[in-house]
């Protein structure tokens, strides 16, 4: 994330807009059976990481969380079963200080996936420090064998990628295709697996900033990255439709677009053809994270009411819970067993966003929902 420079908003007439926006939102959402149905079950705790992403691969548990939180565990870690991090894959890969080598280690993880042939994926943004400049050799994709711990490539992401101002954040796949959002300087990045050539696209498009007019509201107020100065992310979260054809994605505030993927898969495709092909998709609030199941539908965090949604492939919204447990979940992951696992980052709650009040509730929660709890199975 990174803040855009600050705009001649008043911190009310922020708020004024915010409820104007969200409240026919939330109205919306048919919400009373599911939330009295739906449980939380608290899967692990630390105070070590303050964790934003988590991945499950044959019954391993994996969470990371970006250094300039400012926490003493490692970037990127295995759950063990007495509930502690391990260092994943190993320490040294955990052990990047200003002026060693950055190419073999993680300055600063954002986002961990497993990949359709289940290899694990590390995003690591190579920026040590809260929209810092990413450091030489730090912005790359790690990709791992998650049983092994093996190493099995890295991917790095060369300046003219991963530019001053970036913030590598997510990543999805298709063929032999990866797809990453730039929620720093508003671009998606295509990477061709194969070849390890990526490329920059839809860059400053009006479909990947983050607009002046959609503010992050919580706790009733809005998130400011510096005094009176609204917190503004780019395009930030995304997913792959189940049959590879399309590709969803938005700011975190909102709205989310949608492109095919054979035309951002051509390198031949002009900017001008790509910026012209993007189609409005869903007209999300400001969220976190998202996971879409291979039905096409679409669960995701909603930053003001502390809630989990689900967004079937009609368009239907149901609010599945909000619990004040949920403050800031981050990245949702899918398990096999159908469980939605969240890592509770609270991240607005840092020193950082509070002119130096620290305001997280410790620990951190690891946590699963049943995402399909409180509904009538067919037949019954």
């Amino acid at each position: 994330m990174k803040q855009n420079q600050p705009h001649a908003f008043t911190k009310r007439g922020l708020l004024r807009i915010a409820i104007a926006v969200f409240t026919g939102f939330v109205a919306a959402c048919a919400h009373s059976a599911p939330l009295r149905a739906q449980t939380i079950r608290i899967e692990a705790n630390t105070t070590a990481m303050d964790w934003n992403a988590v991945a499950l691969s044959g019954g391993h548990v994996f969470v990371a969380g970006p250094r300039w939180t400012g926490f003493s565990g490692p970037t990127a870690g295995l759950l063990t079963k007495n509930g502690k991090i391990k260092p994943f894959p190993d320490a040294d890969w955990n052990g990047w200080k200003s002026g060693r080598d950055a190419t073999h280690r993680f300055v600063s993880v954002n986002a961990l996936h497993v990949a359709p042939d289940g290899k694990l994926w590390v995003v690591d943004t190579g920026t040590p420090s809260f929209g810092g400049v990413p450091v030489y050799g730090g912005a790359k994709l790690v990709r791992i064998d998650p049983a092994t711990g093996h190493v099995l490539r890295i991917y790095p992401l060369d300046p003219d990628i991963a530019q001053a101002g970036s913030y590598i954040d997510d990543i999805r796949f298709n063929g032999r295709h990866a797809y990453l959002t730039d929620a720093g300087k508003a671009a998606l990045i295509i990477l061709d697996i194969k070849t390890g050539q990526a490329r920059r696209v839809l860059d400053n498009d009006a479909s990947t900033r983050a607009r002046t007019d959609r503010p992050i509201v919580m706790d009733g107020h809005v998130v400011e990255s510096h005094l009176h100065q609204p917190l503004l992310v780019n395009v930030d979260p995304l997913e792959v439709s189940p049959d590879g054809k399309w590709l969803y994605f938005g700011p975190l505030e909102g709205p989310w677009s949608r492109i095919p993927t054979a035309l951002l898969d051509d390198p031949d495709v002009s900017s001008t053809d790509l910026s012209a092909a993007v189609q409005p998709w869903a007209d999300l609030p400001p969220i976190r994270g998202s996971a879409m199941d291979t039905a096409g539908n679409l669960y995701f965090t909603n930053l003001k009411d502390d809630g989990v949604y689900r967004r079937d492939v009609s368009g239907k919204i149901k609010r599945l819970i909000s619990d004040p447990r949920l403050h800031w979940a981050d990245a949702p992951c899918l398990a096999l067993n159908g469980r939605l696992w969240l890592p509770v980052a609270q991240l607005d709650r840092l020193s950082m966003f509070h002119q130096g009040q620290f305001r997280s509730h410790q620990p951190f929660l690891l946590v699963s929902i049943d995402p399909h709890a409180g509904q009538i199975k067919p037949g019954r």
